[in-house]
């Protein structure tokens, strides 16, 4: 029980910080707030940037968290990480070798750190109708949806969100089906993608 206590401390922590740095999640958190909801029921998993995945997981281990699966892309490779009642946790960093030479996530880290969110994923039940109404409150998209209509897993960005000129953070739609709870390797390195143009 304790253990619960302080990891939901530290998820609303990084939820709350997160929040704070994208317009987007609170045009989101607005509308869920407005009808008694509120944000973190909707998350559907939340994204760490790192130069090191294991370190950065030794935190979430100690409160409960379990490792579950490594995802491998072409520059950069995740870990997903999962507790009972939580959303889970992916953690990404390039490739400590040459393969890792073209990510991105370096840059970020050296940039933002990572003891901040890259990105929260929020689940929808019909994504065109959720970026139609967002889209509808000023929030911007970057990229087409990623995954096909119907297929177990659709995703989106918005467009990031700014620091110093530099792109910080993005809010995902992630619409899910057939009870499909993984990632698709393919998928995310298309939404990482997304954003190389605006960042």
């Amino acid at each position: 029980m304790e253990r619960g206590v302080e990891l939901e401390a530290v998820i609303d922590g990084l939820l709350k910080n997160y929040l704070s740095h994208n317009l987007a999640a609170r045009v989101l958190q607005a509308g869920l707030d407005e009808v008694g909801v509120g944000f973190r029921p909707g998350v559907d998993h939340l994204t760490i940037r790192t130069l090191d995945i294991d370190r950065r997981a030794e935190e979430f281990l100690r409160l409960g968290y379990s490792y579950s699966e490594t995802l491998n892309y072409d520059d950069w490779f995740a870990k997903v990480y999962r507790a009972p009642g939580f959303p889970p946790l992916f953690i990404d960093q390039a490739y400590p070798d040459a393969r890792g030479g073209s990510s991105i996530i370096p840059g970020w880290v050296a940039k933002f750190g990572d003891r901040t969110l890259h990105h929260v994923a929020v689940l929808v039940g019909d994504i065109e109708w959720a970026i139609l109404r967002l889209k509808a409150q000023g929030v911007v998209f970057t990229g087409d949806i990623v995954g096909i209509r119907g297929g177990p897993l659709r995703q989106i960005f918005t467009a990031p969100e700014r620091v110093d000129g530099e792109a910080f953070s993005v809010l995902e739609l992630t619409e899910r089906h057939h009870g499909f709870q993984g990632f698709s390797p393919p998928q995310a390195n298309a939404l990482m993608r997304s954003t190389v143009g605006t960042g």
